[in-house]
């Protein structure tokens, strides 16, 4: 008979992450980033979730490949007609036009001829709800970027007005490097492209993400000790109670 030594189990091992197992105890500091739940789009959150579910995220994940294909193949064909043959918006939407309205209006009355019936044209209208909802959803983010903006003209956060200067100095850098039709293509392209990656390759890429947030940390903490935290701010008004 094996004796109380024996029988006893082996010791539990460390609690490990829920999604690449490293244990906070051995783990080094990026996988211990990971374990306190750092991750690009949160712990369970997938890609298609981020991206709002529904038909966009299957465009932008190509598992509706004929549309995805359809979207990339048309916003590379208008690139080529502004960019490579230098076709102009104005002309191109009036030739379309032209072409289109001369075809219906021939077919229309060629049908008292050929005794057909005339083409299927629907009637389209925007209806007042969709209307609506845009106004909404444009008029909450306005309202969103007009706060953050007050925010940095009053001095609260000084991290929030870093941040907006070098998004800004980006733009101004990007848009003197092409135009904004180029641009709008790129965003296309980077739409289709970078989500897909990000899907099929994500344990690596939150595995490096999590050590740049470490490396950040550590480099943000030298720089507000050294320079933020000695420049002076704007007080902060205390909110009047109703």
């Amino acid at each position: 008979m094996a004796g109380p030594a024996e029988e006893a189990p082996a010791a539990a091992s460390p609690a490990a992450s829920p999604r690449d197992g490293v244990t906070e105890e051995t783990a080094s500091p990026a996988a211990a980033a990971r374990s306190r739940g750092f991750w690009l789009l949160g712990e369970d959150k997938s890609v298609h979730k981020a991206l709002g579910g529904g038909k966009t995220a299957d465009v932008l994940l190509w598992k509706d490949k004929k549309t995805s294909a359809a979207v990339v193949g048309g916003a590379t064909l208008l690139w080529v007609l502004f960019e490579v043959v230098e076709y102009h918006l104005l002309t191109l939407v009036s030739h379309v036009l032209i072409a289109a309205l001369t075809i219906l209006f021939l077919w229309a009355n060629a049908t008292v001829f050929i005794k057909k019936s005339p083409p299927d044209v629907p009637e389209v209208q925007i209806s007042e709800e969709l209307a609506v909802n845009i106004a909404l959803a444009l008029r909450a983010d306005i309202n969103k970027a007009l706060v953050l903006l007050r925010e940095i003209a009053l001095g609260h956060d000084l991290i929030k007005f870093l941040g907006v200067i070098v998004a800004l100095w980006i733009l101004s850098e990007i848009g003197e490097l092409c135009d904004l039709l180029r641009l709008m293509y790129i965003v296309v392209l980077i739409l289709h492209t970078v989500p897909i990656l990000y899907h099929k390759y994500q344990d690596q890429v939150d595995d490096f993400a999590a050590k740049a947030h470490v490396e950040l940390c550590k480099q943000y903490k030298v720089l507000d000790a050294k320079v933020l935290s000695k420049i002076p701010r704007a007080p902060l008004k205390d909110k009047k109670e109703n």
